[in-house]
């Protein structure tokens, strides 16, 4: 299945979420940047918050697409591709991406502290999952949150990935509208998959989703 952009594929995954409609601790969480406006149109579709998650993934230092693990500004949570990995390239790594996660997370928020998360539904949004290691880290960081429980929508997903997703302890509920045999990357089933960049996720974040 080919989406015409994200807001197209984001109006699908509203028929699928409409359960968590006007639901009073439900949160629709969205991964930046791609996330981002889709989880605007569920967010507002659902009369929903909408936060976004901060977080990024360490990437292998012989290989910087592959994750071994994810940083917020809270947590750290490693892969078993880590194993191999020196702990001073780890803490130098943390390091880096703290300080741009709170750059982005002043940026985004000024002085608005995020929601709280604990004992709400929380409904993760991204644009497509290629490997789900980031995703899954992401994951495992929010469980830390003790939220009531951890849904995630997605458009597109490898089938390896979802196995992963599905495979994960902290997943209540999966939606994933399409896995195709081919997958390379979650651009290819986007006719409009333009970078979103931080000016869109601000007005995004700064406009109201619930009445």
């Amino acid at each position: 299945m080919i989406y015409e952009d994200r807001i197209e594929a984001a109006h699908l995954l509203v028929d699928k979420l409409q359960a968590y409609k006007d639901k009073n601790n439900a949160i629709v969480l969205a991964i930046p940047r791609g996330g981002v406006p889709m989880g605007y149109v569920i967010a507002k579709q659902l009369h929903l918050p909408l936060e976004v998650v901060l977080s990024k993934k360490i990437g292998h230092p012989m290989h910087k697409e592959f994750a071994i693990g994810a940083v917020t500004l809270k947590s750290l949570v490693l892969s078993d591709a880590a194993n191999d990995v020196s702990t001073s390239y780890i803490e130098e790594e943390t390091k880096k991406i703290r300080t741009l996660l709170s750059k982005r997370y002043q940026d985004y928020y000024g002085h608005k502290k995020p929601q709280e998360l604990k004992d709400k539904i929380l409904i993760i949004v991204d644009d497509g999952i290629a490997t789900g290691n980031t995703i899954i880290s992401t994951i495992e960081m929010l469980h830390e949150e003790q939220p009531k429980k951890i849904v995630v929508a997605i458009p597109v997903s490898s089938k390896s990935a979802l196995q992963k997703l599905k495979n994960t302890p902290f997943v209540d509920e999966v939606i994933c509208l399409s896995t195709p045999q081919n997958f390379r990357a979650v651009g290819q089933f986007y006719e409009n998959f333009d970078q979103v960049n931080d000016t869109e996720v601000k007005t995004y974040l700064n406009k109201k989703t619930t009445s």
